[in-house]
């Protein structure tokens, strides 16, 4: 093996181990989009990296730009693509990677205003496959010089952008685990400030359960901290 290629394959390993140590580490989900673009453009020499998702919170769901290590004010701006509009959208639609030699000349390349202003020449897109292989966003890359993406190219961002979607959704679970056991903490210190009510003044559950509701709606406060309060007091 040639040594320039060994030493590619060698940044290759590291940059996916780096995003592998990001992934089981307690980054915040923006910031470990920015390591992503980052290690990837430090890896493959593009001029811009960037990474885009889907958001089904929108109806119809819509493409947004969430992460890119470029400083250029006219790309980092909040950029919203709907699903099948541009280069981003064909590649959702598709779930196939897509190569483009020069962006100027493509017709799916829309930005081409931005393209030339800021001098990018090829690209490649890939999908960013989630579970069971619906696509969950793309990762972008563009050169400043005529650039013929290789199959090694391509598999490496694919290998990045699979283990972006495994990013994406252990962080997910992460948040919905965090919120389940908020919400069981919330109940049983409700629960508890129930039963102090009960204690005290003599209640029924359902009765120390709307006067802790009330207690919290005249004075703008939740139920969980109007609890805190109750049993706080009865530990003095």
């Amino acid at each position: 093996m040639e040594k320039s290629k060994q030493q590619f394959y060698d940044h290759y390993i590291k940059a996916l181990m780096t995003i592998n140590q990001a992934i089981i580490s307690d980054l915040f989900l923006e910031d470990l989009f920015k390591l992503i673009v980052m290690v990837t453009a430090k890896v493959t020499g593009v001029e811009i990296c960037s990474l885009w998702l889907v958001d089904e919170n929108e109806n119809p769901p819509l493409i947004r730009l969430k992460a890119t290590q470029s400083f250029e004010p006219d790309y980092i701006k909040n950029r919203v693509l709907r699903v099948h509009e541009g280069v981003v959208g064909y590649v959702v639609s598709t779930q196939r990677p897509l190569v483009i030699a020069n962006v100027l000349d493509n017709e799916r390349f829309k930005e081409k205003e931005l393209a030339r202003k800021l001098g990018l020449v090829s690209m490649v897109s890939v999908p960013l496959q989630g579970k069971e292989g619906k696509v969950i966003g793309v990762l972008n890359c563009f050169t400043s010089r005529p650039h013929n993406f290789s199959e090694t190219d391509i598999n490496m961002l694919t290998a990045v952008a699979s283990q972006t979607a495994v990013a994406i959704h252990n962080t997910d679970l992460i948040i919905k685990i965090r919120v389940v056991e908020q919400e069981l903490k919330s109940r049983k210190r409700i629960e508890r400030a129930k039963e102090i009510l009960m204690d005290r003044r003599k209640m029924s559950g359902e009765d120390a359960y709307r006067w802790i509701q009330k207690r919290g709606m005249d004075t703008r406060k939740s139920m969980l901290e109007i609890s805190e309060a109750i049993i706080l007091s009865n530990e003095l």
